[in-house]
């Protein structure tokens, strides 16, 4: 680790100037102390703000520079946030640092947020003008325990949110699933790209459907929503824990690690995976999560230049339809440990059509409801609070505390 941090040392020294490069660790986290403007190594990134904890670390312990004389400015890194970039070393000239996972799919995303800002801004077109920040979440780094057990909510947003609100990064592009009801104090989610198809694939090399599984076939997945909804149509399967991304997911299950899984139609488009494919389900079959297939993205608050291309881009009526589907979450105020699904959509009328769904991790309780209203804000917020609140009222207080 010590050679590891005076490589470190010695990238900072050639991005600022009068800097003592010695080094301190203070356990897990210690200062860097910077003397003088802006620029970024490793795809870090400091700021001389007195008191800004706005650099993150690329999975190397924090060090600490202090200037020799006169006033000092901390910048905190962040160990448990890990930051990549893939513009490299050298001073930052991206007029956008878009932040994000690591995982492939979330690549895409990342991908598509940059295309899309390219196309409707021809001053980000210019070489360099954009820069994907890739950030290592608390989600991505446990993958060995069920989403409930570690937290549930914010798991893969939170070091996204931190570097957002750090400086680090400019605007953060989140799979809108993933996303808590609240947002943090000074940020604003002003874009929701067009949304994908919200289903949910069926994915077995050795049957056709749910159906032909015999007793006993285990089926990997890691969602208590897809698992509840499965095992009350088919509760002679088996439900197993099955983490990671797409990629690791199909290769578990080509390794015979489980008969069947589960995965989001969405990813596997953006993946461009769609051969994989055994059988689509419908959403009568399953119902599928809050925000499933919508991409959001982020920026603070207080940025008028993000605020304005981040609105550029945003799809009106994803918009709408997820603003009605986490109004009904959050009237549920449901734990992490309760399987709850909800879509709202567009129907033939041009009205709001939205279903509900509240479960029973092993599937024995279901609890559903539906609404139509004006396709609105307004209407699509009150109809997915009064849903939420007419099934929370249905279930009583104890359906929503599953402790297994």
């Amino acid at each position: 680790m010590a050679t590891m941090q005076a490589q470190v040392a010695s990238a900072a020294a050639a991005a600022f100037s009068s800097v003592d490069i010695s080094s301190k660790s203070r356990g897990c986290s210690s200062r860097l102390v910077v003397s003088g403007g802006r620029s970024s190594f490793w795809g870090c990134e400091a700021s001389n703000r007195e008191g800004t904890f706005g650099a993150q670390a690329v999975v190397l312990d924090p060090i600490c520079y202090r200037r020799r004389n006169g006033r000092s400015t901390s910048v905190f890194i962040r160990a448990t946030a890990a930051v990549s970039s893939e513009a490299g070393t050298g001073v930052r000239t991206a007029l956008v640092r878009i932040g994000t996972r690591g995982s492939p799919l979330a690549l895409a995303q990342a991908y598509q947020t940059r295309d899309k800002l390219k196309e409707a801004h021809p001053e980000l077109c210019e070489e360099g003008a954009l820069e994907i920040v890739i950030i290592k979440t608390t989600g991505d780094k446990i993958l060995n325990q069920p989403l409930a057990d570690i937290g549930g909510k914010g798991l893969f947003t939170k070091e996204i949110d931190d570097a957002l609100l750090g400086g680090s990064i400019d605007i953060a592009v989140h799979s809108m699933k993933d996303v808590p009801t609240y947002l943090p104090e000074g940020t604003i989610l002003p874009c929701n790209l067009p949304r994908e198809d919200v289903r949910d694939a069926f994915i077995c090399p050795g049957y056709a459907s749910l159906a032909e599984l015999p007793a006993g076939s285990v089926v990997g997945t890691a969602s208590l929503r897809r698992q509840s909804q499965l095992l009350n149509k088919y509760p002679s399967l088996k439900c197993v824990n099955f983490r990671g991304n797409v990629q690791t997911r199909l290769r578990k299950l080509g390794e015979g690690t489980v008969q069947a899984t589960l995965l989001a139609l969405a990813g596997l488009k953006r993946l461009d995976m769609t051969q994989h494919i055994t059988a689509i389900l419908s959403t009568e079959e399953m119902l599928p999560a809050i925000a499933q297939g919508a991409i959001g993205i982020a920026c603070r608050s207080d940025d008028d230049t993000m605020v304005k291309y981040l609105s550029s881009l945003n799809h009106e009526d994803t918009r709408l339809a997820i603003s009605c589907e986490r109004s009904f979450l959050a009237a549920l105020d449901g734990s992490c440990r309760t399987p709850i699904a909800g879509l709202a959509f567009r129907n033939g009328n041009g009205t709001c059509t939205f279903r509900g769904l509240v479960a029973s991790p092993d599937g024995t309780k279901v609890l559903e409801t539906s609404r139509e209203c004006a396709f609105s804000y307004d209407d699509m917020i009150a109809v997915g609070k009064d849903a939420g609140e007419e099934l929370k009222a249905r279930g009583g207080p104890d359906f929503f505390n599953w402790s297994s």
